[in-house]
């Protein structure tokens, strides 16, 4: 059913309430909790493992300050009145502009170049970032910009679907305990410059499995299982009508956590993409173990003395695995259009698309002549040479592509890896490397020049 502006807020209005409620009780026991430990410093002289924190007074004000201001945010979404709830709802020129941005042929480009910016700020700022004082401010706007988005009808509808829920809190709960590991990691870095052991090296005493390991196993498990039963009363089951094979749901989704191979099927054959790239995945991740030739950083956070394998892991998992569950779950719409955040999802969009392989592209535009093609009533000797004849272009650009970058890279900026591996290893890891990068790869030739295939044989089930 369509509700209109002032009953969609309505419906909005009790939830973004107890939200705002909510972070300003955060900042408030942050505050409480930072002027206790002020109050302690200022009685008790500062030790070595306890320095001490002259700003713990103006950092407790800052979190009052912001406890005050979502204490006054709260009422307003209460009111549920478009007038009241203007403060804390996003301008409409700033809504047009995102969806203008990100509902384009750019869309994917820009979401994905953003996410490798923003990986990169990160990692190359993480001694500021992992500040507490800088962690709690961005986490305070990660929260404010939910709540100030939620204020469209658009957004919410996707957020709120009991679906879609737990993915949000993925995404927050992702943030936060990679800040903890890198926040550990930059300490233990320091502490290395330092000549100290790791902080981790500091409480190793062993324990046993009975009672200490089994009674916190324990107290989790009642734990979730407290939480899964209040989120079982509070959401409805995302269960729908029986599975009728003449009205399937469009956009048809795999579930969250296949969601990044659903993304990939768009620009690979199913044969590579939901077969071949997740078993080299698993092989490669098998191999780490066998190639790695680095014996620091084993048991404890540490960023600078495995930098190579952490921006690595970072790249796969975040921009290459993350990013599309997210990219899947709220901006891929009907038909798997691209649609801005809080564009609607209109299911007779069309986006006009050309897509040709690079055969193509080689024969017919810039030879300006037809594709090869095999005569009738031919061999299946002869038919097969035309096939490849045709995509000779792709398959030597591939052929090139792992055979010729390897050296290069051992010659250049992998050299230090490949005197200390040797040929065979370097070579397994130059391989499993250039594998990964071909997916952004074939991304932006997808965007950026609608390449659908770099060889197509079609007639073989063998395209790429």
């Amino acid at each position: 059913m369509h509700l209109s502006h002032e009953e969609f807020l309505q419906s909005v209005s009790g939830f973004l309430g107890m939200f705002y409620l909510a972070l300003g009780l955060m900042n408030g026991v942050a505050a409480y909790y930072l002027w206790q430990l002020a109050e302690a410093q200022h009685h008790h002289a500062p030790t070595g493992d306890q320095p001490q924190d002259s700003h713990l007074g103006n950092k407790s004000f800052g979190c009052l300050f912001l406890a005050v201001v979502f204490s006054i945010m709260s009422p307003l979404a209460f009111s549920g009145s478009a007038t009241m709830m203007a403060p804390i709802s996003l301008p409409q020129f700033l809504v047009d502009g995102v969806n203008y941005l990100f509902a384009g042929s750019l869309g994917p480009v820009l979401y994905s170049t953003l996410s490798v910016v923003l990986l990169a700020v990160l990692f190359l700022g993480r001694r500021f970032f992992v500040r507490p004082v800088v962690a709690w401010i961005v986490w305070n706007c990660m929260l404010v910009l939910l709540a100030v988005c939620m204020t469209n009808p658009n957004f919410a509808s996707i957020v709120m679907k009991p679906d879609n829920v737990p993915i949000v809190a993925m995404v927050y709960l992702l943030a936060f305990f990679t800040w903890l590991a890198t926040a550990q990691a930059v300490k233990n870095d320091d502490r290395a410059k330092e000549g100290l052991p790791p902080l981790e090296k500091l409480d190793d005493e062993k324990i046993l499995v009975w009672p200490d390991l089994v009674y916190t196993e324990l107290i989790c498990m009642v734990a979730i299982t407290a939480v899964l039963i209040l989120w079982a009363v509070v959401l409805k089951a995302p269960l729908e009508e029986p599975a009728d094979a003449a009205k399937t749901p469009n956009p048809s989704k795999a579930p969250w956590y296949f969601l990044g191979l659903q993304e990939m099927l768009v620009y690979y054959d199913p044969w590579f993409a939901g077969v071949v790239a997740p078993l080299v995945i698993v092989g490669g991740l098998m191999a780490i173990p066998y190639l790695d030739f680095n014996k620091l950083g084993n048991g404890y956070y540490t960023i600078d003395q495995r930098k190579f394998a952490y921006v690595t892991f970072q790249f796969g998992f975040l921009v290459l695995w993350v990013t599309f569950i997210i990219l899947g779950t709220f901006l891929r719409g009907p038909n798997w259009n691209f649609f801005g955040p809080f564009e609607q999802w209109d299911v007779h969009k069309v986006v006009p698309l050309n897509n040709v392989d690079l055969s193509e592209f080689f024969w017919v535009q810039w030879l300006g002549m037809p594709k090869p093609k095999a005569p009738p009533d031919v061999g299946a000797g002869a038919a097969l040479g035309f096939a490849l004849w045709r995509e000779l272009p792709g398959i030597l650009l591939l052929l090139g592509y792992f055979t010729l970058l390897p050296p290069i890279l051992a010659t250049t900026i992998f050299r230090r890896f490949f005197q200390k591996m040797g040929l065979v290893r370097f070579m397994i890891l130059a391989s499993l490397l250039l594998l990964m990068a071909l997916f952004p790869i074939k991304m932006v030739l997808r965007w950026s020049f609608n390449l659908k295939y770099i060889i197509a044989l079609p007639e073989y089930l063998a395209n790429f």
